[in-house]
């Protein structure tokens, strides 16, 4: 470790101490701990710690939630996220900040934005960096003032010659958007500003997440400084019944091959290129988005046929995922997603084990061949920490089996496998009224034997099958006599540990691929959270579990069908993971 970030440890050390008094009043939709808020209620986290993750980013203790302003500057990567610097609950909210070359290891700096002026004093929320054309890095974000209205401010570097942005300045300027009674903005709801592009007039844009009772709302802001920002009359777009829209993001995808594409970029010639609107809906904490064209000159966004940006519109991930927010890698041509999983523990265990929240693995995004979806996968940078593999070629799983994978550490692996469906004339018929993929997932857990399924994988197992998470798919034909046919992916964690007291819910996504062809599952097993892969990146599931056997050594590995028909598995390559470096 280098003494420029000895040092920032160091500093980091003394934020926290001197920020032990801080005591703040939140409101909006925020549930604020007070009681085990205050500093006489703080524990170290404890020596055991069973459940801290390997490989995906955490800080060493107390709460994190929303990935903030992440990009990439003079070939250093910066994170930074919500943190309370007091306890292992939300509050007293400030943006800490690491820095990594990799995306995987990472070293972390003093708090970068903290309340210190009135425009932020009650909290400085979630927000997004912009990188200038002349190569400056700003960073608009929510600050909560005294009355607790939220207004929108910006900070930029002390430093720029520092490639790690250590400190960062506010604006005398601030705050730069208000709610008033004029603009007719709701005080409490209005929050997350977007990255911001410049549009051909050499203006630039803002969106930023709000509600009007029902309603949910990005409303764009405009500017030609980057420090006078106009609300524009109409919000780039709406809905009328999903609530409040938080943590907006838009940017531009193109239409061939999974390179990324700058936000203000409008493509190259004959490029052709559309647009994601994606928001966090606060009334059910998932991440949801749209694919359409952005109307540069009436400054609207237009879903294409079939999209509506309400509950029913696709999500990232079907699992536990929320506040995502993406940036453009300039360095690798890509676009990279950040998204902040929190525990299913209960509030009590997590201030006993002394954290809580975890973010996943940063995942590249592109568009779908078809252009009707998105594709994620894990950055590529993560399989430097892949140690030792194990492989299986052309085995059968016949009906009610199960086969161990031995030789890797089952509680922090990446697993890929190749499975090929026989028989496809056997899967059961899927009901009409079966919309749900998650109350598919839910009534008909792995032990509900069907025509084609489940298959697939069973992690952080315990020996004898008292504990295990089981990911897997599902075969339907759409109905009697039909070529066509429903694939549905599960993440079941009913059996995850026998504590009683946590959250088990089961997820299910449908995944638009067509099973004649292999289909792919992977898995990131790290001690408490299993991220999966379905179909190559067609449909991510993130599960939080907690096993009391199934923990370090004693953790198994399965794959297994438990449905009528035998399923191949063509083949199956496992890793054991090496622990990322995060400081």
């Amino acid at each position: 470790m280098t003494k420029e970030v000895c040092s920032n440890i160091g500093l980091w050390l003394l934020f926290t101490l001197l920020l032990s008094n801080y005591v703040v009043d939140l409101e909006a939709s925020h549930h604020v701990y007070n009681r085990l808020t205050q500093s006489s209620n703080i524990k170290s986290p404890s020596v055991n710690q069973p459940y801290r993750t390997g490989f995906h980013f955490q800080p060493p203790k107390n709460w994190m939630n929303d990935p903030n302003g992440p990009m990439i500057y003079k070939g250093i990567y910066h994170l930074f996220y919500q943190w309370n610097p007091k306890g292992a609950v939300w509050g007293n909210i400030v943006w800490a900040h690491s820095t990594s070359t990799d995306l995987i290891n990472w070293d972390p700096h003093p708090p970068a934005i903290f309340p210190s002026e009135l425009f932020d004093i009650n909290g400085c929320w979630s927000g997004s960096a912009t990188i200038l054309p002349d190569g400056k890095p700003v960073i608009l974000y929510t600050g909560i003032d005294p009355k607790n209205q939220q207004v929108q401010n910006i900070a930029e570097p002390k430093d720029l010659s520092d490639p790690y942005l250590v400190e960062w300045k506010k604006s005398p300027l601030n705050p730069l958007m208000a709610p008033d009674a004029v603009n007719g903005i709701n005080a409490s709801s209005f929050r997350d500003p977007t990255t911001a592009w410049l549009g051909h007039d050499k203006k630039w844009r803002v969106i930023i997440g709000s509600k009007i009772h029902r309603r949910g709302l990005a409303i764009t802001y405009t500017s030609k400084d980057f420090l006078k920002w106009e609300k524009s009359p109409e919000p780039l777009h709406y809905d009328d019944g999903s609530g409040m829209w938080e943590c907006p993001d838009f940017f531009p995808v193109t239409r061939f091959g999974s390179k990324g594409v700058e936000t203000s970029s409008f493509g190259e010639p004959n490029e052709v290129l559309k647009h994601v609107l994606k928001i966090s809906l606060d009334d059910t904490k998932h991440d949801y988005y749209t694919i359409g064209t952005y109307d540069q000159v009436g400054d609207k966004f237009v879903p294409d046929k079939g999209f509506k940006m309400d509950g029913t519109a696709p999500r990232y991930d079907y699992g536990k995922y929320y506040a995502s927010k993406t940036f453009y890698d300039s360095a690798k041509n890509r676009r990279v997603l950040w998204g902040w999983t929190n525990e299913s523990s209960s509030v009590e265990d997590d201030v006993e084990k002394g954290w809580s929240g975890i973010q996943t693995i940063p995942r590249k995004i592109w568009l779908d061949r078809s252009g009707k979806q998105l594709i994620q996968w894990p950055v590529r940078e993560l399989e430097r920490l892949r140690m030792k593999q194990v492989n299986l070629r052309n085995k059968v799983l016949n009906s009610r089996s199960r086969l161990e994978v031995y030789g890797v550490t089952a509680a922090q692996a990446d697993v890929e496998v190749l499975f090929k469906v026989r028989n496809l004339e056997k899967a059961d018929v899927i009901e009409p009224s079966w919309t749900d993929p998650q109350l598919i997932c839910s009534k008909m857990n792995v032990s509900v034997k069907s025509g084609l399924g489940p298959f697939g994988l069973m992690v952080l197992a315990s020996k004898n099958l008292e504990e295990y998470t089981s990911v897997y798919f599902r075969i339907f034909k759409a109905r009697q006599n039909s070529n066509k046919y429903v694939v549905v992916m599960c993440s079941d964690q009913s059996r995850s540990s026998l504590e009683e007291d946590n959250d088990k819910t089961t997820y299910g996504a449908f995944v638009d691929i067509n099973p004649r062809q292999p289909l792919s599952l992977r898995a990131l097993i790290d001690h408490s959270v299993v991220e999966s892969f379905g179909g190559r990146g067609r449909a991510c599931i993130t599960s939080r579990v907690y096993p009391k056997l199934a923990m370090g050594k004693n953790s198994h590995l399965f794959a297994f069908n438990y449905g009528s028909q035998s399923v191949d598995v063509l083949s199956l390559s496992a890793w054991s993971m090496k622990s990322a470096q995060i400081s």
